[in-house]
């Protein structure tokens, strides 16, 4: 085992520890979404079959496997059941099935081989490149993420980072070849990197915003404020005046007109 997929394998974990206490220490699931959830736990079942059917390759591996199916359980269980009250549901409205159907074909088109394993092991792939998205959509969309939740996404991030890392390794050291796996883990990096870039221009333009925002504030505190105050009060007040004067010389202006014109029609009667 390289320093890459180790540093990956501790990375997920990392990211699932950081999940699980954020769940325990505020005793809430708000901001989780449990679509991603249920994604994922169907990701390692899928993919962690060979656990049950396969020959043992490793105390680590299988210990790996057996974690990662139990953890994503546990979270399901949490979501779901414990602290169902705290879950948003109605926030977390990404439709899974437009994930599910296409990974499904894909899975059957491109896989290995054709078996059952082969075709769970692919499906495992192509989903776990995408099961992030519903967690994506609801930050997007309820438009806040806690930090902990930032720092889950940004573990999960790193972990399939580290993995491509690993396959470069791999494949100059081993001749390792699995462009399935490869594929899909550049596009769920990716998307990762993207939803980190999308975020941190969206903070960008809030706290601008807000700089730009209190920049125009009058403090009514501030000892300047009273100064503030009389010279808006003056200046409205020459306004009122200039307003004022003009009314009258127009009145003025009209008077004389009016008289005027009294006048030649006087002298055109006279005539």
């Amino acid at each position: 085992m390289n320093i890459f997929r180790l540093l990956g394998d501790l990375s997920h974990l990392l990211a699932i520890v950081i999940l699980l206490l954020k769940i325990w220490k505020t005793y809430s699931c708000a901001g989780i979404s449990g679509k991603s959830q249920f994604l994922f736990a169907l990701v390692y079942t899928t993919r962690y079959l060979d656990l049950f059917t396969y020959y043992y390759y490793s105390l680590y591996l299988s210990f790996m496997k057996v974690v990662f199916i139990a953890t994503s359980y546990g979270i399901l269980y949490l979501i779901y059941v414990k602290f169902r009250a705290t879950y948003d549901q109605n926030q977390d409205t990404f439709r899974v099935k437009l994930l599910l159907i296409p990974v499904a074909a894909l899975a059957l088109l491109f896989k290995h081989e054709f078996s059952v394993m082969g075709v769970l092991w692919a499906f495992s792939i192509y989903l776990e490149a995408v099961a992030i998205l519903p967690q994506f959509y609801m930050i997007f969309k309820t438009g806040e993420a806690e930090s902990m939740i930032s720092y889950y996404l940004f573990a999960l991030g790193s972990y399939r980072a580290l993995y491509i890392f690993n396959w470069i390794y791999r494949y100059y050291d081993e001749g390792f070849q699995d462009w399935i796996a490869v594929i899909a883990g550049i596009v769920q990096t990716t998307l990762y990197v993207c939803f980190y870039v999308s975020l941190c221009v969206w903070q960008t333009h809030d706290v601008l915003q807000e700089i730009s925002t209190d920049r125009f504030k009058v403090d009514e505190n501030d000892p300047t404020f009273t100064g503030h105050k009389i010279l808006l009060e003056t200046l409205e007040k020459m306004e009122e005046k200039e307003e004022d004067d003009d009314e009258e010389e127009n009145e003025k202006k009209s008077e004389e007109e009016t008289n005027l014109l009294a006048i030649h029609c006087g002298h055109v009667d006279r005539s």
